[in-house]
């Protein structure tokens, strides 16, 4: 099975659905990671923050792969922003994965309190216009930090990864993005398995003979946002791949699209600001 692309808006594609590594120890990480591209995936998403880059690079090295075939993200963190330090940050995660250059590199989290994440995109940009990432962008940023790098530098990112499930299906944001040519990232696309006792979750899964995630995962391919499940256990990495034989009915997406109630299962952006 090959997971289908989307094109960023920089013409770089990037594949639909890949592993995050989120809470996935370091001594396990090489071993979950090796495990993900022995399945089929080719996109790996980790972050300082997680503590587990080198484990990630240990994976990529050992796997045989090409590194053209492979679609690594990694992200600033919050006490990184700032241009120097961003750039220093970057060089950092760069040698901790082993690599020569990011597939994507993304601000975690805008913090506007810090008053560093202009500063910080900067230096994105200037990462990107040295041929060091293929694609910049950010996570957990609203329309309002987006709005004021549409104002004030120079490049509109290609991806904001947020907090996106049936339960919070941002589409005020999501439509944002897509007039803007910002493509959509889901973390926590699962709900971190909150959804997956649902009724009507349950019952889509009986009908189409899937498990609760793949029903989950086929609405956000569905939908258009890139998936990022996390997962360290073999079976459910494998379980969560299995999703490109079959579609959703569009009556059925609606039912889907009705369970968003607003719920979080982290912090809202506005709650982390330091």
């Amino acid at each position: 099975m090959t997971t289908p692309d989307i094109v960023l808006n920089n013409g770089v594609s990037i594949p639909q659905l890949g592993l995050g590594v989120y809470q996935v120890p370091a001594a396990d990480t090489a071993k979950v990671v090796q495990t993900a591209l022995e399945t089929g995936y080719r996109a790996i998403d980790t972050a300082v923050l997680y503590r587990n880059e080198a484990g990630v690079g240990d994976a990529i090295k050992a796997s045989g792969l090409s590194r053209e075939e492979l679609f690594v993200t990694t992200k600033l963190w919050t006490q990184d922003q700032g241009y120097d330090s961003a750039l220093r940050a970057f060089d950092k995660s760069l040698g901790k994965l082993g690599l020569d250059y990011l597939d994507l590199y993304l601000i975690h989290w805008p913090t506007p309190g810090r008053g560093t994440y202009l500063d910080s995109w900067r230096a994105l940009e200037k990462l990107y216009a040295d041929g060091r990432v293929r694609a910049i962008g950010v996570s957990n940023f609203h329309v309002q930090h987006l709005r004021r790098l549409f104002d004030e530098t120079d490049i509109v990112p290609a991806v904001n990864q947020i907090e996106l499930h049936p339960n919070l299906a941002q589409l005020a944001l999501r439509t944002f993005h897509a007039e803007h040519g910002i493509v959509t990232e889901a973390w926590s696309p699962l709900a971190k398995g909150r959804l997956l006792m649902d009724r009507a979750i349950t019952g889509l899964a009986a009908k189409y003979g899937k498990t609760p995630a793949q029903i989950v995962l086929r609405w956000h391919l569905q939908i258009g946002t890139v998936a990022i499940p996390k997962s360290a256990t073999p079976s459910r990495i494998r379980e969560n791949f299995e999703i490109f034989d079959f579609e959703l009915a569009p009556d059925d997406v609606l039912v889907i699209d009705e369970l968003d109630n607003g719920v979080r299962t982290g912090p809202d952006p506005d709650a982390i600001d330091a």
